[in-house]
């Protein structure tokens, strides 16, 4: 049987605080999508965060604020389902997986890279999959 040490057993916890952390920085981008609100959705990434992705076909490649434009654009999506997928997280670096179902009709799968700024998790940059005709 494997002994834990009282600083393995506070590196578990540090550990499991980290990923709470992730996860909270991700919900406001998460809620936007309910909501179609894109201020909200801005919120959760870097000045210099950077957007790249699909939809139909269709190459994008934004800003944050641009991106949260388009979620504003898009409007609400009331029944949409999403599903953090894993995080993975290395000092002050992370990056996520969250999937998508009936986000505007379409599934999308998205991977994050976040940094730990000054105590704050945010996202600097997605790339995305719309699993429609790319």
């Amino acid at each position: 049987m494997k002994t834990i040490t009282k600083e393995t057993a506070q590196d578990e916890i540090q550990n499991f605080n980290e990923y709470q952390e992730v996860v909270k920085a991700l919900q406001p981008y998460i809620e936007s999508a309910r909501l179609g609100d894109g201020k909200l959705s801005r919120s959760a990434f870097y000045d210099h965060a950077h957007i790249v992705g699909s939809i139909e076909g269709n190459f994008y490649n934004m800003d944050a604020d641009t991106f949260g434009d388009a979620v504003s654009q898009g409007g609400p999506s009331e029944n949409v389902q999403h599903h953090i997928s894993w995080i993975d997280i290395s000092g002050p670096a992370a990056a996520a997986k969250v999937e998508f179902l009936d986000w505007n009709g379409l599934r999308f799968t998205d991977f994050f890279v976040l940094y730990k700024k000054e105590g704050q998790w945010k996202i600097s940059g997605k790339v995305y999959d719309s699993h429609a005709k790319n």
